[in-house]
C-alpha cells in the first residue's frame, strides 16, 4: 500500500494505491496524522486505485474524517470502485462521507 501525497492549489490530494485492511490501517492513519498536524483544511482522497476495503479500514477512515472536521477541515473520497462504493452503501457511510465521483469534481467543489 502506497499513499502519495500532492497539493494542488491548497488542497491536499492523497492517492492511495493498495488496500486498505487490518494490515495497512495503522499506516494510512500515520501518514494522515501527518496532515491532521499541518491542520491542512481541504483534503481529496483519491481511491481509484483500491480494490479493498475491509472493517479495519473503514474504522480508519471514519476516525480520520472525525479528526479532520474536530478543526473545520473538509474531506473528500473521490474514484471508489463499484465494490469499495457499496460497502460505503452498505454500511451507510455514504451518507457521512463527501464521495464524488472523479478527482476533478472534488477539486472544484471547494
Amino acid at each position: 500500500m502506497q499513499i502519495k501525497i500532492s497539493e494542488n492549489n491548497g488542497i491536499s490530494v492523497c492517492k492511495v494505491d493498495g488496500e486498505i485492511d487490518i494490515n495497512t490501517a495503522v499506516e494510512v492513519k500515520k501518514i494522515f496524522d501527518n496532515l491532521i498536524k499541518e491542520k491542512k483544511e481541504k483534503i481529496v482522497i483519491n481511491m481509484e486505485k483500491v480494490d479493498y476495503v475491509d472493517s479495519s479500514g473503514l474504522a480508519t477512515l471514519v476516525e480520520l474524517l472525525k479528526n479532520f472536521r474536530k478543526y473545520g477541515a473538509r474531506l473528500k473520497l473521490v474514484s471508489l470502485s463499484n465494490k469499495v462504493k457499496s460497502l460505503f452503501e452498505i454500511t451507510k457511510l455514504e451518507k457521512l462521507f463527501d464521495i464524488l465521483d472523479k478527482e476533478e469534481e472534488a477539486l472544484n467543489t471547494f
